[in-house]
């Protein structure tokens, strides 16, 4: 592969990133699906993800902020699809299906409604409204604020569950410990409509681990990297503890670091494993998607682990730590050009396997991770236009300091 500066690879990488949004997006004005975005291509053409609509709200800003595409049209399309969101894609009590149909923004499959992923979404839309203003703006409270963050919480528990079962007509588990959904609070919190507590912060459990030196870390019961990156591709942590001390991006820090030297210390069993090939985290894999791709400060049993590494891992770190991700997103690139494509890296490669496993498909969310915080790393650009929405800065506080 052309031997790139470090800013050019990054940019590269950025631009066919935000390919993906742009070409993956129903693009006809006249369907009721207007601006979904498909959740991986060319696979299952007629899927989309409203985390991949909320991260590709998100890539419309910086899109026309770099000149990848005119302001006007990423304009119209950022409208468009919150017209769409507002009026046509399936939900209940705001709450938007973790899948849609593309085409029709119907519920896909079996797909319960998720608060987790409408929350990513309703990041991406306050992000686009911040940027874009106007009807942008406009539509993108109107959709923040029909959501009604109370009937997901479970008044017992004072937790969120986890999900709702459409057919069943019921909630099921619980949010109950340390993982991606920070942003569930602040932005529950913050709601002028139907507010949650913001003592929900509080009462989640905080696992306590270390690896390699590396600790502690407040963790997920599994290792995935996601978890420590997703709330911090919006919200910005840098320079701010919450009233117990913690500083939750330092704890970023650490988990990507321990992460990596999982990677380094396992690179003996695994041909993939290594200090420029690291970042376990959700993806697809040999045998299909897995979420358990990890690896946890305790090494607990719950994490999968097969040999497959996705760029994304490390590249949704890169905030955390700059020089480790740049190194690994450059030995992707120099030396593994089957694990590139259409929209730069692929989801994920495993040398393990005979013959070596690349990826297909490109995942919204991983392109979307890597494509927020390669801007954050590169300018702040998000975190600058998100935390200027009143619904960030004063959730944050709200929780933060509850």
């Amino acid at each position: 592969m052309e031997r790139l500066t470090d800013e050019q690879l990054l940019d590269l990488e950025s631009k066919l990133s935000f390919r993906f949004f742009w070409e993956e997006a129903n693009a006809d004005p006249d369907s009721p699906g207007y601006g979904l975005i498909r959740d991986r291509a060319p696979g299952q053409p007629n899927m989309a993800s409203i985390a991949a609509v909320g991260f590709g709200l998100t890539a419309l800003a910086i899109g026309a902020e770099r000149g990848w595409v005119a302001r006007e049209e990423a304009c119209e399309r950022a409208r468009g699809t919150l017209h769409t969101c507002l009026h046509h894609a399936a939900h209940r009590h705001g709450f938007f299906f973790h899948f849609l149909d593309m085409n029709t923004a119907r519920p896909y499959g079996g797909s319960e409604v998720s608060v987790i992923d409408t929350a990513i979404c309703i990041c991406g839309a306050l992000t686009a409204g911040e940027y874009f203003g106007g009807q942008v703006r406009e539509l993108a409270q109107a959709v923040y604020e029909r959501v009604e963050w109370d009937w997901y919480r479970n008044p017992e528990t004072n937790q969120f569950y986890m999900g709702y079962d459409d057919r069943k007509g019921e909630h099921f588990g619980a949010w109950d410990h340390y993982a991606e959904q920070f942003m569930m609070y602040f932005l529950g919190a913050a709601s002028p409509t139907h507010p949650v507590p913001a003592d929900m912060f509080d009462d989640f459990v905080r696992y306590v681990g270390y690896y390699g030196g590396h600790g502690p870390i407040i963790h997920s019961t599994g290792g995935a990297l996601f978890v420590y990156q997703f709330s911090h591709a919006w919200f910005d942590f840098r320079n701010r503890k919450d009233k117990y001390g913690v500083d939750w991006f330092e704890n970023s820090v650490r988990a990507s670091r321990a992460n990596r030297q999982f990677c380094i210390d396992h690179a003996g069993r695994s041909k993939t494993f290594g200090p420029l090939s690291w970042g376990l985290t959700a993806c697809d894999g040999p045998r299909g998607y897995h979420g358990g791709y990890g690896a946890d400060p305790n090494t607990t049993k719950k994490d999968y682990v097969d040999g497959t590494i996705p760029p994304c891992g490390a590249a949704g770190s890169i905030v955390f730590t700059p020089e480790e991700s740049i190194a690994a997103l450059r030995n992707y690139y120099e030396n593994y050009p089957k694990l590139w494509g259409k929209y730069g890296f692929q989801d994920a490669y495993n040398l393990d396997e005979s013959p070596e496993w690349y990826a297909e498909d490109v995942i919204g969310i991983d392109k979307g991770i890597t494509l927020l915080m390669i801007e954050n790393y590169r300018t702040g650009f998000v975190w600058r236009h998100f935390m200027n929405a009143a619904p960030a800065r004063e959730g944050m506080d709200m929780c933060l300091r509850s």
